[in-house]
């Protein structure tokens, strides 16, 4: 559906009249829905991407890229359904000799939890938008999709959800699965609509903190997955010429316009940081995304810049058009620990754009500590260091402070790109997120799913999944009679 053609409490209706038909499509039915819209927005792809780069300012490798990583997703979690094992069915078989008492017949498994209404983001106008990851995780759990536009690629919303929507009606799934609506006022609205289940998030902390707050007040509160933001501190033991290029390089890529750019780099203090000069001025002006962001990114940058004692390491410089649309190039600045600390009111915040602090240490015994009192929560945090340095345990303490405070850990390399894999954890502990769970990979479906148990139910009122005929051919984990006899054994 487009946004143009129903009313909230129609969209709402019709998210609702269709959860119980859509839960029930069977996985093969609803994986092939799934690569169904892959292979339309995949002909549409030309098409997508020139509109994208209109209203973005995006460029078209990286929209391309952007765009495949997003249907390769569809793709991917259309697998993870029809191999079943995220249903997590589980049958307890009746045992009238159960060490605590009697047994009945209990089954369990993960059933979707309903209507889910998402909020796409700015930056990501494929991979995080109508048809990224939340939208693809909450399909594929088999809950119907509300997503709210995102104002800043309108027409390239409203293309992509017909595409969407048709591929999914042409696959035979139920009036109603997947619909668009635009406007802060019709989404928040719809957050309070009582046939919304859960909702998913991304973008600003401020805005996300305001929609999940919402969620949490409901008479009935439900799950809110936001994406907030983070600043993902880089500790290197070292900073030659060639990590920092790489370092510039994460900074300003997409114009410094992603959820894992690095925000602060950690060097020791006798580092040489003349090359960052250099390796930023080769940096090209980048459009950001809108003129909000633009003049949000002005007034950062202007904080840091006027912050005390900061070493202005590569100024950058920034445009305005008549349009109102920013260009940036990179800017970074250094402090020492000390400075950090003392105006960490002015530089800690987040910089959406191409802006980032080196910060040169003293004592690396120290950053364990350091890290966890100044950053809570983070979507990633990376460690750079020699092989050596790595295999002689003298980087666990730091390694343990960032395991506690992030959803990711990386050795060498940059935050910037998450690979889509089953392994991926996309998420972290609050302020990234409101709720630690992984917006990329397949366990992001287990976000819009909810176990429900049935006991001594009979096997045509079960639900495929726990049935002993097994219709679904999906892994069932069974517990047969006897065998809490032998429990504490595996543990001698």
């Amino acid at each position: 559906m487009t946004d143009n053609d129903n009313t909230v409490d129609d969209v709402a209706a019709r998210a609702a009249a269709a959860g119980r038909a859509f839960a029930r499509t069977s996985p093969r039915e609803r994986g092939a829905a799934l690569v169904a819209v892959a292979d339309a927005l995949d002909a549409a792809g030309a098409e997508l991407i020139a509109v994208a780069m209109r209203e973005t300012g995006l460029g078209e490798a990286r929209l391309a890229g952007e765009l495949r990583r997003t249907t390769w997703q569809l793709r991917l979690f259309a697998d993870t359904i029809v191999d079943g094992s995220y249903l997590d069915a589980r049958i307890d078989l009746p045992d009238p000799d159960y060490v605590i008492g009697p047994r009945p017949d209990v089954r369990r498994m993960l059933e979707p939890v309903g209507p889910v209404l998402n909020f796409a983001a700015s930056n990501f106008p494929f991979a995080f938008s109508v048809a990224g990851g939340d939208s693809a995780a909450a399909l594929a759990a088999g809950c119907p999709v509300v997503v709210k536009a995102h104002s800043g690629h309108p027409e390239l919303s409203r293309r992509t959800a017909g595409i969407v929507a048709g591929a999914l009606r042409d696959a035979g799934m139920p009036d109603g699965v997947f619909q668009l609506v635009s406007g802060q006022e019709n989404g928040t609205a719809l957050l309070r609509d009582e046939r919304i289940r859960a909702g998913a998030f991304t973008g600003s902390t401020h805005v996300g903190r305001m929609l999940a707050d919402i969620a949490a007040s409901r008479p009935t509160p439900i799950p809110f997955y936001g994406e907030l933001g983070s600043v993902n501190p880089v500790y290197a033991t070292y900073a030659d010429a060639a990590l920092l290029d790489g370092f510039v390089a994460s900074v300003s890529g997409s114009a410094g316009q992603l959820c894992t750019k690095p925000g602060f780099l950690f060097v020791p203090e006798e580092s040489d940081l003349s090359p960052v000069a250099d390796a930023a001025g080769a940096v090209p002006e980048h459009r950001l995304l809108n003129p909000g962001i633009g003049r949000a990114f002005v007034q950062r940058r202007e904080d840091v810049l006027e912050a005390d004692d900061v070493t202005v390491l590569s100024r950058g410089e920034v445009r305005v058009d008549d349009a109102g649309q920013t260009y940036a190039t990179p800017t970074v600045v250094a402090v020492d620990v000390d400075t950090l600390i003392a105006h960490r009111e002015a530089l800690l915040e987040e910089s959406f754009g191409p802006l980032s602090v080196i910060v040169r240490y003293a004592d690396r015994a120290a950053l364990p500590e350091l890290h966890a009192s100044l950053f809570p929560g983070n979507l990633t945090s990376t460690v750079q260091a020699r092989p050596e340095e790595l295999a002689d345990g003298s980087l666990s303490a730091l390694v343990d402070a960032l395991a506690e405070t992030s959803g990711r850990v990386l050795f060498g390399g940059w935050p910037t790109g998450v690979a889509v894999t089953p392994a991926m954890q996309h998420g972290g502990p609050y302020p990234a997120t409101t709720t630690d769970a992984t917006s990329v990979g397949t366990a992001g479906i287990t976000r819009f799913l909810r176990g429900v148990a049935y006991q001594n139910a009979p096997q045509e009122l079960l639900p495929a999944p726990l049935r002993d005929d097994n219709p679904w051919e999906v892994p069932q984990r069974r517990s047969e009679p006897g065998g809490s006899t032998s429990w504490g054994s595996f543990a001698r």
